[in-house]
């Protein structure tokens, strides 16, 4: 069975949803740490979520890996800077990494089928 992380994302966004109310000190907290950490600075954002990635891909986070590439794709990541960024992923974390890479390919192609010709 396929993974589809459009559907993956969607799930756990209705949890984190949950957890705003629940939680809303603590939530809003990571929000802001989110917003801080992925402005532009001496890095653009796109190279902030190619780093996410590949730490998503190397942690093995399936929700991780869906929302950083929605991102991307968002942020008109290339698939070639996608590759090359799952290459790095493969050198420093070896077999699972690869695992976990072929997988991130997948929500790379699936979220630019969603939003091909979306800006």
């Amino acid at each position: 069975m396929t993974k589809s992380y459009p559907d993956i994302t969607r799930r756990i966004s209705a949890g984190i949803k949950t957890l705003r109310h629940e939680i809303p000190e603590t939530t809003s907290g990571f929000s802001a740490l989110a917003r801080a950490a992925t402005e532009d600075g001496a890095l653009d954002r796109k190279t902030k979520e190619l780093i996410a990635m590949a730490i998503a891909v190397t942690t093995r986070c399936d929700g991780c890996i869906g929302f950083h590439a929605e991102a991307l794709v968002r942020l008109g990541a290339t698939r070639a800077e996608f590759e090359e960024t799952l290459g790095m992923c493969l050198y420093m974390g070896g077999g699972p990494a690869l695992m976990y890479a072929a997988d991130a390919i997948l929500a790379f192609d699936q979220f630019s089928e969603l939003h091909d010709g979306k800006a």
